[in-house]
């Protein structure tokens, strides 16, 4: 009798075990989901970021080619800047380099006020300002930039700067 009871004490002690893992189990997975899902975000904003800030190194170096690596290089790219739209990277860089043919039209590029949303793994939007300092004026704006992960990195696949 003795036994069976201690047999009955460790089935039922077995039952609660399983269940307290389980439902454990189901608090700490959400969580452990949840922040693999934010590092995966925060590595996007890293690599979205990083693109920014070399194209800021570039324009401020004078280098329109190395600006425009943050673009993808495709006929399908879209630039829009107030009533005008460049359809594809070659009419967009043709743009750039017209309107922007001597450093002193260059001025020093700052970006700020930068948010970011990931829309996938591979998609992000960019909401932002932008600013010129020049000798003579201070030109400024606001952009929004669709982000696409392609193999060989992240790239603007459309531009939409005011």
């Amino acid at each position: 009798m003795i036994v069976g009871r201690l047999l009955q004490v460790k089935s039922c002690y077995n039952s609660v075990m399983k269940t307290s893992l389980v439902f454990l189990l189901m608090l700490i997975m959400p969580a452990v989901v949840l922040s693999q899902s934010e590092k995966e975000k925060l590595k996007i904003k890293a690599g979205v970021l990083a693109v920014m800030d070399a194209q800021a190194a570039a324009w401020n170096r004078g280098d329109i080619d190395g600006f425009m690596n943050g673009y993808w290089k495709s006929d399908n790219l879209i630039f829009v800047s107030g009533d005008n739209v460049a359809r594809g990277w070659q009419a967009t860089i043709e743009r750039y380099k017209r309107n922007y043919n001597t450093r002193e039209k260059m001025g020093a590029l700052k970006f700020s006020d930068v948010e970011i949303d990931v829309i996938s793994k591979d998609a992000a939007i960019v909401l932002g300002s932008w600013s010129l300092a020049r000798a003579g004026d201070n030109p400024h704006g606001k952009f929004t930039l669709v982000f696409r992960k392609f193999k060989d990195g992240w790239r603007i696949v459309r531009d939409h700067t005011s």
